[in-house]
């Protein structure tokens, strides 16, 4: 009996199909005993987030009301922007996985959640729950990689229009949530005829219902309501949206895109196994090292390969998780990458700028299926 390794030959060839089975096993072992012993700790983390996300929101927009005061701008504008990270990363995200749908709390839940980001929250479990989650770093099918107009690994072609991608990246990261939104409606696949015009421009009409309310909030609605403050506050606002943007690029662009995440191919696909599965996510991901503080203000995706390997686990149980999936690397000789978040930082950014020039030559082509062995 054989099966495909969803690796190259470098990372995990070296595993029979037996290690490839035990792997599964263990990790379905590790699931299964998180799951089991979800309760009330759990379900108070949550919520105590949410208040603590509620309450620097609130306290952040009053301060803003009387931000003519320049310490009273600093300390709104500074409580808003940890709101909107909360938000956005350690609630919305996991929210929308169904990590806390368990619960079966109905405020809490995947199906009722709509968060405070550009991207309509339907749209975008499509395209990251399903797609990306599905066909993790699989060159073709995984949009992920590059987010459709960014060259992130060797084994994309390089176009003449790569040349300007570390400014479009930049970009990016200021204005991350339109771009989100923008690439949650697939528009290239549009120009390729791969889906109907008419369903694209459905979904950008969603996408623009979702922005206009957006905006009114965050540079209408709430500047009007200080007053005389409505310049410094549209400023907080924007300021609090723009830090939120840049910290969440940083957080997913050092997940997906440092070196040694690895990329695979469609065929690679084809009789994957659960073992196979893993050992794909596992190798397509990376860490950020860190302490609590750092967890939580990234949504506990700086642990992302145990994201990337129990998605719908509520986030707060990472921690206990990692040393478990590192330990398990360790025995089976696969790569754990992870590093600070200044080192995957700075690494990202010089794969940026590197697969912005033609080349390097995509690494040697030894990842093919490769038949394990008992």
């Amino acid at each position: 009996m054989t099966g495909t390794v969803p690796a190259s030959a470098g990372p995990a060839a070296h595993l029979s199909e037996v290690d490839i089975k035990e792997i599964g096993r263990e990790l379905d072992q590790i699931r299964d005993k998180v799951i089991a012993g979800l309760g009330d700790g759990d379900a108070r983390y949550i919520r105590r987030v949410i208040t603590l996300q509620r309450g620097l929101e609130v306290g952040g927009r009053a301060l803003l009301m009387a931000s003519l005061l320049p310490p009273a701008w600093l300390a709104g504008t500074t409580c808003l922007a940890v709101a909107k990270i909360l938000e956005n990363m350690e609630i919305g995200h996991n929210v929308l996985h169904g990590q806390w749908d368990w619960m079966r709390d109905p405020q809490i839940h995947s199906s009722t959640w709509e968060w405070d980001f550009a991207s309509p929250a339907g749209m975008w479990k499509h395209s990251h729950n399903f797609v990306h989650h599905t066909y993790t770093n699989i060159l073709g099918k995984d949009r992920d990689i590059g987010y459709a107009f960014l060259r992130v690994s060797p084994e994309q072609p390089w176009h003449p229009v790569d040349l300007a991608q570390p400014v479009s990246n930049a970009i990016l990261a200021a204005g991350f949530e339109w771009g989100i939104a923008i690439y949650d409606v697939e528009l290239e696949r549009a120009w390729r005829g791969e889906k109907s015009w008419a369903e694209a421009l459905s979904q950008l009409g969603s996408v623009l219902r979702k922005a206009t309310r957006q905006v009114v909030k965050d540079y209408v609605a709430f500047p009007l309501l200080a007053g005389p403050a409505f310049l410094p506050t549209l400023l907080g606002n924007l300021t609090a949206n723009v830090t939120r943007n840049v910290w969440s690029h940083a957080v997913i662009f050092c997940g997906h895109f440092p070196d040694g995440s690895e990329v695979f191919t469609e065929d690679q696909l084809e009789d994957e196994s659960r073992g196979e599965w893993y050992i794909r996510q596992l190798l397509g991901s990376s860490n950020i090292d860190g302490g609590p503080l750092l967890h939580i203000m990234t949504g506990n995706l700086s642990h992302q390969i145990e994201h990337h390997l129990f998605p719908d686990l509520p986030s707060n149980r990472y921690t206990e998780i990692a040393p478990k999936v590192r330990d398990l690397c360790q025995r089976y000789g696969l790569r754990y990458n992870t590093g600070s978040l200044v080192r995957q930082t700075a690494n990202v950014w010089k794969n940026i700028f590197r697969l912005a020039l033609p080349g390097p030559k995509p690494r040697p082509p030894d990842n093919p299926p490769i038949s394990a062995t008992a």
